[in-house]
């Protein structure tokens, strides 16, 4: 029933817009998803009595906006998702703003970016960003981007807000992505990425990882695409959430599952481009 509400008032905002983006600086993106991942790891994870949903399907609706100013390369945006991982949150809110601009053969991009939880503010995360993209018709192109968190936590893993003492400011994500047209209309997209974690995070157990992404595109034309990828992360041991608490006799759980949110997915979007 969330979902659907979610799903409504992204739908009234996308239509909102529309008149709207008749302007070349606006432009506006709506998506389905079989499963949202950020940096490798599953955004819906909060099943019955708060375990561990383990099934891959858990489709998120998606969509936001980018502003440009003109061809002065400054820009802002808003991006929007659904989320279950945070009790009292179903939504996932980013407001990002930059400035795009050519070093020699480079296109960069340098920002901010807030990510926003309704509901529980205990998620929300800051991060300064920048990216340099070098692109070859017959090469494809390739972007290297670094985000390095100024909030006092990230994601809520140092548990800051609770009172823990600990922060996860200083935490950074390292990522190289690859795009090249293969065949008429068919993308093909590859990632790697690297999240050091602060060291107050490091000391709960939590351990730095490596998530990838590899999959293609296919345009359908009129800002209409379908994408297929495999996602996750190593490092599953570590971030380990309990599904199943099984029996507890009084000597330890017996029947006790867990699952990790870096499990490796099979996902499929389809984007449609305002």
């Amino acid at each position: 029933m969330m979902h659907r509400r979610i799903a409504s008032a992204l739908a009234v905002a996308a239509l909102g817009a529309l008149p709207m983006l008749a302007s070349a600086q606006l432009t506006g993106n709506v998506a389905l998803t079989s499963n949202y991942k950020f940096r490798g790891q599953d955004q819906d994870v909060l099943g019955s009595n708060d375990f561990a949903k383990t099934k891959s399907f858990k489709p998120a609706i998606q969509g936001g906006f980018d502003y440009a100013f003109g061809e002065t390369g400054f820009y802002i945006g808003n991006w929007n998702s659904s989320v279950n991982w945070l009790n009292g949150n179903s939504i996932e809110s980013d407001i990002y703003g930059g400035y795009k601009f050519k070093a020699g053969p480079f296109d960069m991009d340098v920002g901010a970016l807030t990510y926003i939880y309704p509901g529980n503010s205990r998620g929300n995360t800051t991060e300064l960003y920048g990216a340099a993209t070098w692109a070859d018709e017959a090469v494809g192109a390739f972007t290297l981007k670094y985000s390095h968190t100024v909030s006092k936590d990230y994601f809520n893993y140092a548990g800051h807000k609770d009172g823990s003492g600990l922060k996860g400011r200083n935490t950074g994500y390292l990522n190289l992505s690859y795009t090249k047209e293969i065949v008429p209309k068919v993308t093909l997209k590859a990632a790697l990425g690297y999240t050091r974690m602060s060291s107050d995070i490091r000391s709960l157990g939590y351990r730095s990882y490596v998530d990838y992404n590899v999959g293609a595109s296919y345009d359908f034309g009129n800002g209409l695409s379908l994408a297929g990828s495999v996602q996750g992360a190593n490092k599953k041991s570590s971030y380990l959430l309990v599904a199943d608490p099984g029996i507890d006799l009084g000597f330890g759980p017996i029947g006790q599952r867990t699952w990790s949110p870096n499990k490796a997915r099979f996902i499929v979007t389809l984007t449609k481009t305002l």
